[in-house]
């Protein structure tokens, strides 16, 4: 991405596009424009009326000028304890400090506009997710193409702001394809609303099933267009909804619902952070995948999501910076090449060269490394103290379906709680309560003491972190075990692999007496986690298999499935959400049994 600003401002002080040479707003009073053309265009407060939740999408994020107006008139007349979300496209970002300087001109906005720019979205390719809970509103803003974001958003909209630059000069986001994909991604009934009144757009819209009308423009824009869908927006109800588990899957499923406007019921056997959740760290890094793909876009999204999410958090955070220790030359090439993609914010991950990463770890490093600036060092505890709520101790043995959506049965057969929805975050337990889910254990245990530290958080295959009185180091990792016993044969074994990297380091830790946590993970076949609908039982959700990696996917996930639970706008890519959905195993199977039929037909 190119680091020249895609704005340019005129000798009034008006923001200009400097690749399509238009303006992002009128000159005459771009606040007045916006609610002349977009709220009242699209029949608002009216349309949102009795509603719980609202949906608006926009194509031309530009400087958040129509957000603004938006959330201004939302809590002023938006529905009492309603959510709006709203979805957003730019392909060329500005920078926090130009939309601040544009949005001056308006000080009635002002506390908007510097809660905006304060959590303003970063430049990374992909979907970016903003929290506005002072107002009750969620923004996702897709920083990508037009076509390829509305492919990718699950939607729907209830009404959308077509504030694209003008067609004469931006014709790519006005084509009847992007058209089409605005009606597939809205609700029936849904309004949108523009300032152009082209002939390709009014085409467009019809073809694309809109009933179009030309209504009086504003300023010197004699005319502007209001389009409909056939049919009602529909009202949505607000479920109650059962999180079972209080781990970092739990805890963060129970906050995304709370921002939802949900407040979930949560259970969990034995309290808050019982397995690997209770350690005192936790790394936050992504997996590190050099085919820049599906699987690279998620965890560079979830990555992002996280860090943004527990720097939030006051006392969460142990340490920031993560050495990620090159193994060859292949890591080394690996690291350059996911480096300079644009998946992850510009400068976010850095290759360095043995003799810095020397200087950073205060001991000869094994090679080369890549500094992942952003990665973190958390503190589990105060997430969950955050995030979890009040936990209702209770064992789930079983779930049956009922008229009122689901009961939880402890192990006798008692009903512990009745539900609409339910969310299961209990590791690989959720394989008891579910038929078919492919979900393995894994024992791991992690070594930890307050005779040393670093002052670099590393990782190679191993772990070395700071916690907040000493250090934490391993895991060992072995596949089918179930055992939680803490073993000082496993605590060998990470002291071995910790010496074989930083010998120093093992050095410190010497004969000093270690403590730990033996826990047990779930993985997938894939080694993907599962975030979504169970197969077959409508209304149960499964946030698992996140391995080694739950505080880094977590977060996100946890916001995918809190939102099909509810109805929401997931901020999950839709080909990310195939990617994770629990039934993919299922699907992978049929279409396996379809090429076997064909193979078979074909030797006949």
């Amino acid at each position: 991405m190119s680091d020249e600003s895609p704005l340019a401002w005129t000798d009034d002080g008006q923001p200009r596009s400097r690749l399509y040479g238009d303006v992002y707003f009128s000159a005459e009073d771009g606040l007045a424009e916006t609610r002349a053309v977009f709220l009242q265009g699209c029949g608002l407060p009216e349309a949102w009326a009795g509603r719980d939740r609202f949906t608006v999408g926009e194509l031309g994020f530009g400087t958040g000028l129509n957000i603004l107006a938006l959330l201004d008139l939302w809590r002023a007349a938006g529905p009492p304890g309603a959510h709006l979300h709203i979805f957003s496209v730019e392909a060329h970002p500005i920078t926090a400090h130009e939309a601040a300087r544009a949005l001056s001109r308006w000080p009635e906005l002002a506390d908007l506009a510097g809660l905006l720019t304060a959590r303003w979205p970063g430049r990374a390719r992909g979907f970016h997710r903003i929290d506005l809970p002072e107002v009750g509103a969620t923004i996702d803003l897709a920083v990508m193409d037009v076509e390829a974001a509305l492919a990718e958003w699950p939607g729907p909209a209830d009404a959308w702001f077509l504030d694209g630059f003008s067609p004469a000069l931006n014709p790519a986001m006005w084509r009847e394809e992007i058209l089409a994909l605005v009606a597939a991604r809205s609700a029936p009934g849904a309004r949108v609303a523009t300032f152009t009144v082209a002939g390709a757009v009014r085409r467009g819209l019809a073809a694309a099933g809109f009933a179009v009308d030309k209504r009086p423009g504003f300023g010197r824009k004699r005319e502007r267009l209001e389009a409909r869908l056939p049919g009602e927006l529909q009202a949505a109800g607000r479920p109650r909804v059962a999180v079972v588990g209080a781990g970092i899957a739990g805890a963060a499923a129970a906050r995304a619902l709370r921002a939802l406007g949900c407040d979930p019921v949560v259970l969990d056997a034995e309290g808050p952070g019982a397995g690997a959740s209770g350690n005192p760290a936790a790394l936050v890094t992504p997996r590190l995948d050099a085919g820049l793909g599906p699987l690279a876009r998620l965890f560079a999204q979830a990555f992002a999501r996280a860090t943004r999410l527990y720097e939030t958090l006051p006392g969460a955070v142990v340490a920031r910076s993560v050495l990620q220790i090159a193994g060859g030359d292949r890591d080394v090439e690996r690291f350059a090449r996911i480096a300079a993609s644009d998946i992850f914010e510009p400068g976010a991950l850095e290759p360095i060269d043995a003799a810095t990463a020397t200087a950073r770890l205060g001991e000869p490093a094994p090679g080369p490394a890549l500094d992942m600036t952003p990665a973190l060092v958390v503190e589990p505890a105060s997430i969950l103290a955050a995030w979890t709520g009040p936990v209702r101790r209770a064992q789930v043995a079983q779930l049956r379906p009922g008229p009122g959506g689901w009961a939880l049965l402890d192990a006798a057969g008692g009903t512990i709680l009745e539900a609409e929805a339910v969310i299961l975050t209990i590791g690989p337990v959720i394989g008891g309560l579910l038929d078919g889910l492919p979900i393995a254990p894994v024992r791991g245990q992690a070594s930890w003491t307050d005779a040393a530290t670093t002052p670099q958080a590393a990782a190679w295959g191993g772990y070395a972190v700071p916690t907040r009185q000493g250090l934490l180091f391993g895991a060992t990792h072995d596949r089918g075990e179930t055992g939680t016993d803490l073993r000082p044969g496993d605590h060998d074994r990470n002291l071995a692999a910790l010496a074989a990297a930083l010998p120093r380091l093992a050095a410190r830790v010497g004969e000093a007496e270690l403590n730990g946590r033996a826990s047990v993970r779930a993985t997938t076949p894939d080694h993907l986690p599962l975030a979504g609908p169970a197969p077959d039982l409508d209304g149960v959700y499964v946030l698992g298999g996140l391995g080694s990696r739950g505080f880094c996917l977590a977060p996100l996930l946890a916001e995918h499935v809190a939102a099909q639970a509810l109805g929401a706008p997931s901020p999950l890519p839709a080909p990310l959400a195939e990617l994770v959905a629990p039934d993919r195993f299922r699907r992978r199977a049929a279409r396996r049994d379809r090429s076997l039929v064909t193979e078979t037909g074909k030797g006949e």
